[in-house]
């Protein structure tokens, strides 16, 4: 089950590898200023926190770990089909607060689960491996973005909402094992 909490992680957490590449390039080109571009960074900056601190835990206690997992994953596909598909200040304004839900609610749930799927022992190992499976899912998807968007340009966003897409299906075996955690 560890295993399957780090490729979740890495698929979601990997996917944001587009946007922390590309996403200011791609709104230099449709004419955003410097300034927008910094207020939707700081959008999505200030919606992680608030998902750390105010709305994830709530949230956690609602849905469960893996139902978290389930909506990060979700809110990674339409935060990227968005990408894909749109340049507007206003459209790039309503998706920039999922990333609270793509990281920061996906992190605190892996951080739930991974006692419930391993031994106390290991938990410091646990967290280093899935630290290092999200960190190089990353690196490997960002050079895999370079190439994604010399060759389709904005519609690359569209690979990263797939490796989302793939997500919600792995969480279903999570769910049994939630109560560990709680217990």
């Amino acid at each position: 089950m560890f295993r399957r909490v780090v490729l979740v992680s890495g698929l979601v957490l990997g996917s944001h590898a587009m946007h922390d590449t590309f996403a200011v390039i791609r709104w230099s080109a449709a004419g955003l200023t410097p300034a927008m571009a910094s207020a939707l960074w700081a959008e999505s900056v200030a919606a992680e926190v608030l998902v750390f601190f105010v709305i994830g835990p709530a949230l956690l206690a609602r849905l469960r770990p893996a139902g978290v997992l389930s909506i990060a994953a979700m809110a990674g596909v339409v935060r990227w089909v968005v990408m894909a598909s749109f340049t507007t200040p206003i459209a790039l304004a309503l998706v920039q607060p999922l990333h609270g839900l793509t990281f920061a609610a996906l992190h605190l749930a892996c951080m739930r689960l991974i006692p419930a799927v391993v031994p106390p022992h290991l938990a410091a190992t646990a967290q280093a491996t899935y630290a290092l499976g999200a960190g190089v899912t990353s690196s490997l998807l960002t050079l895999a973005s370079g190439w994604l968007y010399a060759a389709l340009g904005a519609r690359g966003f569209l690979v990263m909402a797939l490796l989302c897409a793939v997500a919600p299906p792995l969480t279903r075996q999570l769910r049994p094992i939630e109560t560990r955690s709680e217990g």
